[in-house]
């Protein structure tokens, strides 16, 4: 079976993904922030390096830099500064020689600060230029200072603060995901009570859980009760099932234990006779008891619900008769089997419900009394339903009596037989989606088995 990570892994990834994520793209914005905001500040910084020598220029009619404007050169962000100065006429008048020239296109007010990228001995840079109107010992004209820095040292400082902002991320993610891991244990603590709770249960324990639980877990919670109510609901019915079968049981067992006891004893080979017959009846009638029992616990388990072979229910029922027959014949009973004309198709199993119908006969014999001179079973064939009718004329049975009929092991009179018949016969109707009513009837007992009839049931048969 695979493993699945545990619930606590989960909500830690649930949790943590979106925010690496996020923090993926925050960083990356990040960087690029930092990238256009050192490249501004460094643009700044020249543009204010590039004035200040503009001034120097003018002022010490370019013999010199004031030590401030050297102290600002030095202190520019991004790296080290080059710089070179012209007086009136393009004469050069500090700074380093050969500066980087402007390849770009010329541009219109040639007063305005330029910036472009050049080389200087081979290396990239970033070039500011700024052009002035000046006055030096009489003579005027422009006066152009021209200051740049190395690409690569502007691109190192850009990058040291993107790795710094980098960080700064990782470090509060990281502090998120410690918080976000001992937060989801903390969380999940009361799933772990409640774990131990049902752990330190018995196995005879099924009592509801009434353990305080947060809102999310308590659906959780109310499915185990729920659970819990219906196994112990299964084992009470089985408790009650083991129960009756064991008191019905022992008078069976207790009559064959005597009778062959009997038999052991008898003084004459008639009386053994009749002793070893009244045994043989003994045992069968604790046979079908046993049967019965076993059918009851086949059928408790499991539901059919239209599912199964189709069945011939004429068919059936006339195998069910055949084998009926003989002992209703025998109590010089009249028996009749009424079928329709056409066929009467069924889906389930032949089994049982032959059992159902032999049960409902064998009611009718066993019930219905010194009165009973008739049993008829008719089929019913009507669109969408079939009925199987067991009549007699024997002891009447009524509608209200249908709890008590029903009921396993009970009986309306003292009899022969267990009280399981009627029981079995509706637990087969309920397991094939059907019903068994008590019809009511001026004189007698009439029973109804209904069972859904097949949807892809035959055409009418000739008659």
């Amino acid at each position: 079976m695979p493993r699945t990570p545990s619930l606590r892994v989960r909500l830690f990834g649930l949790i943590l993904g979106p925010l690496l994520l996020m923090a993926l793209v925050l960083g990356y914005w990040r960087y690029q922030v930092a990238h256009d905001t050192a490249e501004e500040l460094f643009d700044r910084s020249l543009l204010s390096a590039a004035l200040a020598i503009s001034r120097d220029v003018a002022v010490s009619g370019g013999d010199a830099l004031q030590p401030s404007t050297r102290e600002l050169i030095g202190d520019a962000a991004g790296g080290e500064v080059f710089y070179h100065a012209t007086g009136p006429g393009g004469i050069y008048v500090t700074g380093y020689a050969y500066p980087p020239v402007n390849g770009g296109p010329t541009v219109e007010d040639r007063y305005a600060p330029r910036i472009f990228t050049s080389l200087y001995r081979g290396e990239p840079v970033h070039v500011l230029q700024v052009t002035e109107r000046v006055t030096i010992d009489n003579l005027t004209g422009d006066a152009t200072a021209t200051v740049w820095q190395r690409t690569e040292d502007r691109n190192a400082f850009a990058n040291q603060l993107a790795v710094r902002a980098a960080g700064l991320i990782g470090a509060l993610l990281t502090t998120l995901a410690v918080v976000v891991w001992f937060g989801v244990q903390v969380g999940l603590r009361p799933l772990l009570d409640l774990q131990d709770a049902i752990a330190t249960r018995s196995p005879d324990d099924l009592s509801v859980i009434r353990r305080p639980v947060p809102v999310e877990v308590r659906g959780i919670v109310r499915t185990l009760n729920r659970l819990f109510g219906q196994v112990q609901g299964s084992l009470d019915a089985h408790q009650e099932f083991i129960s009756n079968a064991a008191h019905q049981l022992r008078n069976p067992a207790a009559a064959v234990q005597s009778m062959a006891e009997a038999l052991r004893d008898a003084d004459s080979p008639d009386e053994r006779s009749r002793r070893l017959r009244e045994l043989v009846e003994a045992a069968r009638a604790s046979a079908r008891i046993a049967n019965q029992l076993l059918s009851l616990e086949r059928l408790r388990h499991g539901s059919a619900d239209g599912h199964g072979e189709p069945i011939d229910l004429c068919e059936l029922v006339r195998e069910a008769c055949a084998a009926a027959g003989p002992a209703v014949l025998e109590a010089g009973v009249e028996f009749e089997l009424m079928t329709p004309p056409q066929d009467c198709t069924v889906r389930g199993e032949p089994v049982f419900l032959a059992e159902a119908i032999k049960n409902l006969i064998d009611n009718a014999l066993r019930h219905g009394g010194t009165a009973l001179t008739r049993i008829t079973v008719k089929i019913g064939c009507t669109d969408g339903s079939t009925t199987v009718t067991v009549a007699d004329d024997g002891v009447g049975l009524t509608p209200t009596d249908s709890n008590a009929a029903f009921s396993r092991f009970s009986q309306l009179s003292p009899a022969s037989g267990s009280g399981l018949g009627l029981a079995i016969a509706q637990s087969v109707a309920r397991h094939h989606g059907g019903s068994l009513r008590i019809d009511p009837v001026a004189r007698g007992a009439s029973l109804t088995l209904a069972l859904p009839a097949c949807a892809d049931a035959p055409a009418a048969r000739d008659a």
